[in-house]
């Protein structure tokens, strides 16, 4: 039996989920994710797959976020005539959120197109459009959670729930090969944590030959924090905002967070805890999404709460551009939840770019920020962000609140692992950067499993999986990431994006035109020794 294991996403990254897995029976992927965070990793989105799309005969889908499902109507308009087979909340949401996506390519690069125009640049094509992703729901198959599904002959799956949103799940995966004894696969998907409020806990089975575990949060420990404690953590974050009389902005993923954190907030006011206010969600995914929530609330916990939130007074959903801009106008102590949670597009870049100069504004991170992402770089301290091609000074409140992470912490990690016991082969850590992924190999080395046996993969890297122990072989193709750690690192544009605030802020304190000239010539020298 001849059984191959690639990596082209979510590999010492947290997005692009992606792994082929290629047996004599044919090809099937496990996610296919957009890239977000430096404008390097968002580069791969554009270059071709590492692999013909054509050739590829089913993909199996973890669940519904774009960084694990967000490159499928690429995949399908490229050529990939097979099944997406994934749980039944999974398709209800990607039904809504890949034409969302589509939306967001063909807007960003019809404003990135607008100013190359204006600078003789060559114009860029979107990703993907909105008809793309709808045609690409055709190919969409919903199944029931622990029911074994032939995805190609000779391969087989079943869907675990990973508590980590609705209709996620972690895929347990069979491969045979006529009499030999099937090779077995768990791929953990993103694996939620204890006291999630609308998610049970991950449920999984035990004894692979390979496990395949996220490590985001490998080397964190969260302190053990009940939703009464996670509600009172968000109360002083708003009665603040409320003290200062400005927006509270809240950039959330719009699936899962954005539901979360509305029930919180609602059931805050509601009890006076926290200052009632307008509450304004303006996204019109998190609208439908919510709707896709309501249409599965037997497969939620607290869906009482959440419907009693949905229906408060101080809620509002916005939904056209006309309503965004108004929201915009509003002065005062008022809320907006909008996305992306990374700050990386749609309309929260809008309201972030009214409201980062205010000292009275504050913005509250309630997820996780890629490196690269501009909500990480909110969090690191900026001074100054470009949004849209302009420069914004950042007066505002930057806060964040961990609590909300719909992914396991480091123990929680580590517990996971110990249930999947014993691991007969390797166990892959996938889906973090550097510092999640070399933690959570710390906890689990020598300890759970020995540690030549725990194996951290580059983009694209491969493995034969049919001898005593995983084997690296030659990559077919390698997209082009120059230097590697470009993908896991701060890249030349935010370097330069920096430089150019750095030279901006040098120029305003020099004395008189006579000092800004020295430094300009200054500069001008180091450019034609750099030539």
């Amino acid at each position: 039996m001849t059984i191959e294991l690639s990596f082209h996403g979510a590999a010492r990254t947290v997005t692009g989920s992606c792994f082929r897995l290629k047996s004599r029976s044919g090809t099937i992927l496990v996610d296919c994710g957009l890239f977000q965070g430096s404008k390097t990793l968002r580069e791969l989105n554009y270059q071709p797959f590492p692999f013909r799309p054509a050739d590829i005969d089913a993909v199996v889908l973890t669940h519904a976020h774009i960084d694990h499902s967000g490159l499928l109507p690429k995949l399908s308009r490229l050529g990939f005539k097979g099944t997406i087979h994934t749980t039944v909340p999974t398709v209800d949401l990607c039904s809504v959120m890949l034409p969302d996506s589509g939306h967001i390519q063909e807007s960003e690069v019809e404003r990135l197109n607008r100013r190359n125009r204006q600078r003789g640049r060559k114009l860029v094509e979107p990703i993907y459009t909105l008809r793309d992703a709808l045609a690409c729901m055709d190919q969409f198959a919903g199944h029931d959670y622990e029911t074994w599904v032939e995805v190609i002959p000779g391969v087989r799956v079943r869907f675990w729930n990973a508590g980590h949103m609705l209709g996620s799940s972690s895929v347990e995966v069979q491969v045979s090969d006529g009499g030999c004894k099937p090779v077995t696969l768990f791929f953990s998907g993103d694996i939620g944590p204890e006291q999630k409020l609308l998610q049970p806990d991950p449920e999984a089975p035990a004894g692979y030959d390979y496990l395949l575990c996220e490590s985001t949060f490998g080397a964190t420990d969260r302190d053990s924090i009940t939703p009464e404690a996670r509600r009172a953590q968000l109360a002083r974050h708003v009665r603040s905002a409320a003290e200062k009389r400005g927006a509270l902005l809240i950039p959330s993923f719009a699936v899962e967070r954005t539901q979360e954190v509305v029930t919180d907030l609602m059931l805050l006011m509601h009890n006076g805890e926290a200052p009632a206010a307008p509450v304004f969600i303006d996204s019109p995914l998190a609208h439908r999404a919510t709707d896709i929530f309501l249409k599965h609330a037997d497969m939620l916990e607290n869906s009482a709460a959440l419907k009693a939130a949905l229906n408060s007074p101080n809620l509002q959903f916005s939904e056209s551009v006309e309503d965004s801009k108004a929201i915009g106008r509003l002065s005062g102590y008022h809320v907006i939840i909008s996305a992306s949670g990374m700050c990386d597009a749609g309309r929260i870049r809008h309201h972030l770019k009214n409201h980062l100069y205010r000292p009275n504004a504050t913005v509250l991170m309630v997820g996780y920020q890629a490196q690269g992402t501009l909500g990480r770089i909110l969090m690191e301290g900026a001074k100054t962000v470009k949004i849209h091609g302009e420069e914004v000074n950042v007066e505002a409140s930057i806060e964040h609140i961990n609590s909300y992470s719909g992914h396991a912490d480091g123990p929680e990690l580590e517990q996971w692992i110990a249930e999947r016991l014993p691991v007969h082969r390797n166990l892959f850590l996938t889906h973090g950067e550097e510092e999640g992924m070399t933690g959570l190999a710390g906890r689990v080395a020598g300890k759970l499993l020995p540690s030549e046996r725990i194996i951290t993969p580059e983009i694209d890297d491969a493995f034969r999986l049919d001898g005593e122990v995983a084997r690296q072989i030659d990559s077919e193709i390698h997209r082009q990431i120059d230097p590697p750690e470009a993908a896991r690192e701060p890249d030349w544009n935010n370097e330069l994006t920096q430089l150019m605030f750095d030279i901006d802020a040098a120029l305003d304190k020099q004395a008189g035109g006579r000092n800004r000239s020295k430094l300009i010539r200054r500069l001008r020298q180091a450019l034609e020794q750099a030539r």
